[in-house]
């Protein structure tokens, strides 16, 4: 696995980030439903190419098994490929924030325990909750920070 920074962002690799994003969140997100996913997933594009960092693992033949974005030392978001899960991709991702980028804060979804678990064990705690998410959607959110 080779961790990159993504300076180009060609429509080929968002396409490529966008599944990736899709099998993360089939596989992880139970809490949403097909159209949910389908009526988020048509914002995707735009959040990968507005993030201002944006960083990959890929695999051996330079295909991305997963990705984070990164804002002012806030992880933003980090996906990685429902067949990539647990083999290690996220926790280097995530240790690549924050020893380039200061990433010290995150959002995650209340309802998806494994990644709050994953971020807990990463060092980062809970420090507010909110009944919506960011779109106003009625996805209670935990804000993490860590020392």
């Amino acid at each position: 696995m080779k961790i990159i920074e993504i300076k180009d962002r060609t429509s080929v690799l968002v396409e490529q980030l966008l599944k990736v994003w899709e099998s993360a969140v089939k596989a992880t997100h139970l809490f949403l439903s097909d159209d949910e996913i389908s009526s988020i997933k048509q914002y995707v594009p735009q959040a990968l190419n507005s993030v201002p960092i944006l960083v990959a693992a890929e695999n051996e033949i330079g295909n991305p098994m997963g990705f984070m974005g990164v804002a002012d030392k806030m992880l933003e978001m980090l996906f990685i490929s429902n067949e990539c899960r647990g083999q290690g991709f996220g926790k280097q991702l995530l240790q690549y924030g924050i020893e380039n980028y200061s990433v010290k804060e995150l959002a995650v979804n209340e309802q998806n325990p494994l990644a709050k678990g994953f971020y807990e064990h990463m060092g980062f705690e809970v420090y507010k909750r909110t009944e919506l998410d960011e779109q106003g959607n009625p996805f209670p959110l935990l804000y993490m920070k860590r020392d």
